[in-house]
């Protein structure tokens, strides 16, 4: 099983239709956070676990679709497509035991394409 299917196979939000989640237009969900714009594409040179757990190897690529942050937990979730036809959740908080240095560091974690 390639990667990107096994990726596919475990993360916990997704896939879902474009526009599941990234279609919001609340105040607290945007097109671009930091360097990340929607309709960019992206690939990962450094290796995380989100929120969930979920491992997001290098070289695993997003074509970016958005954000949402709730501040009253931290929480930052990025909206992405693996395939360009579905999307996924990527869930992250903001704190520094958790995903705090790869939300810090985005540059460290990510390219753009």
């Amino acid at each position: 099983m390639s990667p990107e299917n096994a990726l596919k196979r475990t993360m916990t939000y997704g896939p879902k239709p474009i526009g599941t989640w990234s279609g919001s237009k609340a105040q607290n969900c945007g097109a671009s956070h930091s360097f990340l714009r929607a309709g960019q594409r992206y690939r990962l040179k450094t290796e995380f676990l989100d929120h969930d757990g979920h491992v997001h190897p290098v070289g695993e690529q997003w074509l970016f679709l958005g954000y949402s942050f709730a501040p009253y937990d931290d929480g930052m979730s990025f909206f992405v497509s693996l395939d360009g036809v579905q999307e996924w959740l990527v869930p992250l908080q903001w704190r520094a035991e958790e995903q705090g240095h790869v939300l810090d560091h985005l540059s460290e974690y990510i390219d753009a394409l």
